[in-house]
C-alpha cells in the first residue's frame, strides 16, 4: 500500500464514524474507495476523507442521503469542471447556497434546543438544591455541575 492510501480502519479513525458507517455510505453511493489493495482491501485517499467529512457534517443537521448525494454531485462537478459554462455553474452555485441557507436555519434550530436544553438542566439543579434534606455540599456540586 502506498502512502497515499488509508484503509478503512484509519479512515474510521479519522472521521470518528464506524466502519459500517462507512460501508453503509458506500452501498448508498456517497463514497467510493479509491482503490483496493491486492487483497482486495478498500484503499481510501484525502479526497475521501474529505467527502466522508461533509457527510458526517451534514448528518447531524437532518439531510437526507439523497440531499448528501445531491450536494455532493453539486461539488464534484463544480471541482471537476471549474471552467463550465456560466449558466450552469451559477445554477450549480444557487442549488449550493440553498443547502448553505438550510444548514443556517438547521443549525440555529439546534441552538434553540440546545438553549431550551440547558434552561431545562439549570432548573433541574436549582430545584434538586433546594429540595428538603440536601445538605450543602450536595447543593455546591450541583451549582458547579
Amino acid at each position: 500500500m502506498d502512502d497515499e492510501h488509508m484503509q478503512i480502519g484509519e479512515v474510521a479513525a479519522r472521521t470518528e464514524l464506524s466502519l459500517r458507517t462507512i460501508r453503509h455510505y458506500e452501498e448508498a453511493g456517497l463514497v467510493i474507495p479509491s482503490a483496493r489493495s491486492q487483497g482486495g482491501f478498500r484503499l481510501y485517499t484525502e479526497a475521501d476523507v474529505a467527502r466522508l467529512m461533509v457527510i458526517r457534517r451534514m448528518k447531524p443537521l437532518g439531510f437526507t442521503l439523497d440531499e448528501m448525494r445531491d450536494l455532493l454531485d453539486i461539488t464534484d462537478r463544480l471541482d471537476t469542471a471549474p471552467s463550465a459554462d456560466s449558466v450552469e455553474r451559477e445554477a450549480l452555485l444557487e442549488r449550493m447556497r440553498v443547502y448553505e441557507q438550510t444548514a443556517a436555519r438547521k443549525i440555529e434550530e439546534l441552538r434553540t434546543q440546545l438553549t431550551r436544553a440547558e434552561d431545562f438542566a439549570a432548573t433541574l439543579r436549582t430545584r434538586l438544591g433546594h429540595a428538603p434534606g440536601e445538605d450543602t455540599a450536595a447543593r455546591a456540586a450541583a451549582a458547579r455541575a
